[in-house]
């Protein structure tokens, strides 16, 4: 998957969750997406390197980043919950809507019980 198709994917995917926000906080450069005021995926591009950075499980990470060479710590995130997964030819469509749904999941199970059921009840 190349770096405009790794974007538009990503922004694609992210945009079908449930209450997904889509914002710019740090400017034009950078997509941005939240749950609730909590950030699950920010797209960037770095020394001309598209990617997408996701939170994830530490021990899922730590396995994605053995089993596929596009999947690095994230950049300039914590490094602990989150990777990055850059453009490359190996990265399929299945694998990206994983990791994002995978990070959108973790965010919600992180919220307030109050803020888990009202998302459950609308």
């Amino acid at each position: 998957m190349n770096g405009e198709h790794l974007h538009q994917d990503a922004l694609e995917i992210a945009a079908q969750l449930p209450f997904a926000q889509h914002t710019q906080p740090f400017g034009p450069d950078y997509e941005v997406f939240k749950i609730l005021g909590k950030i699950f995926m920010l797209t960037a591009e770095v020394n001309g390197v598209k990617m997408v950075n996701v939170k994830c499980d530490p021990y899922k990470g730590q396995e994605y980043q053995e089993l596929y060479c596009f999947i690095k710590p994230a950049y300039h995130m914590n490094k602990k919950h989150w990777i990055s997964i850059v453009e490359n030819d190996l990265l399929t469509s299945d694998l990206l809507t994983d990791l994002i749904q995978d990070s959108y999941t973790l965010v919600v199970k992180k919220l307030p019980l109050k803020d888990q059921k009202r998302l459950k009840a609308q």
